[in-house]
C-alpha cells in the first residue's frame, strides 16, 4: 500500500500533494486496476494505452475497485531545509 501510496503523485500531473498510506494495511497484493488514462503521466517512459472514456478515473477506480478512499487533510510532514551550500576547496 505505501507504494502505491507514492506513486499516485507522479500518475497524476499537477499532484503537488504528499500522500500517506494510513490504511494500515501490509503485505504484498496482487490487484487489477483500470481507469481512463487520460490525464495520467507517463510513467518512466512507458506508453500508456489511448484514453478510454468509458472507464472510471484513477480516484474513482481506486474507490470503486480498491475500495481506498484518497482524503484531502492538513498533517505534519517531515522536510529536509538546506540553508546553503559551498563549494569544497581541496586541500
Amino acid at each position: 500500500m505505501n507504494n502505491i501510496a507514492q506513486g499516485l503523485a507522479r500518475l497524476v500531473p499537477g499532484v503537488d500533494r504528499v500522500v500517506i498510506d494510513r490504511t494500515g494495511l501490509t503485505g504484498t497484493y496482487d490487484f487489477d486496476l483500470k481507469w481512463n488514462f487520460e490525464g495520467t503521466a507517463d510513467h518512466l517512459g512507458v506508453a500508456l494505452p489511448p484514453p478510454d472514456r468509458t472507464l472510471p478515473t484513477l480516484f474513482t477506480a481506486l474507490e470503486e475497485q480498491l475500495g481506498l478512499k484518497l482524503e484531502s487533510t492538513k498533517s505534519p510532514i517531515d522536510v529536509l531545509v538546506i540553508d546553503g551550500a559551498e563549494k569544497l576547496i581541496a586541500n
